[in-house]
């Protein structure tokens, strides 16, 4: 079962950073975003984080909660997490569960060599639950603020 705009989630659980078990039904009351990226400490997942966090008291006002995915280790996302200063919450997706119930593992090719990888996308969730908002394949310049703006307008419905 895949997701689509404007129909709630399926419930799902995954471990992230602090030792936090996410679950979606807990979040309900709560907007919250999931933004996947394709790997920890590389260029633009780190400036992608960096924006986010640059915004995270904005986010705060907006009653909207961030979460980074990847597929990396908890290991890995706590040293990034550490190394960036990110006060938001990075879920290890190591089994791809969250991946793939997302659609985002796509075929890319580096320096002439096919692999399956995490097409950067974000996808905001509204209080009920319910799937409002989702950016595909996108980039990173501007996206935190093009997702502010939805969650800010979200807020106010």
């Amino acid at each position: 079962m895949m997701i689509t705009l404007d129909a709630p989630i399926p419930d799902f659980q995954a471990q992230a950073t602090s030792g936090l078990r996410v679950q979606s039904s807990a979040l309900v009351g709560q907007q919250y975003l999931l933004y996947f990226y394709p790997k920890d400490s590389t260029p633009g997942c780190t400036t992608e984080a960096q924006d986010f966090r640059d915004r995270f008291a904005q986010f705060q006002q907006a009653n909207t909660l961030i979460f980074g995915v990847s597929r990396d280790t908890l290991r890995s996302h706590e040293n990034f997490r550490r190394k960036q200063e990110l006060p938001f919450e990075l879920i290890s997706d190591a089994n791809e569960h969250l991946c793939q119930l997302f659609d985002v593992l796509k075929m890319k090719k580096l320096y002439g060599r096919e692999y399956l990888g995490i097409e950067r996308s974000s996808f905001l969730i509204d209080q009920h639950g319910v799937l409002r908002y989702q950016w595909r394949n996108l980039k990173v310049k501007g996206h935190a603020d093009q997702v502010l703006e939805a969650a800010q307008a979200l807020q106010s419905q």
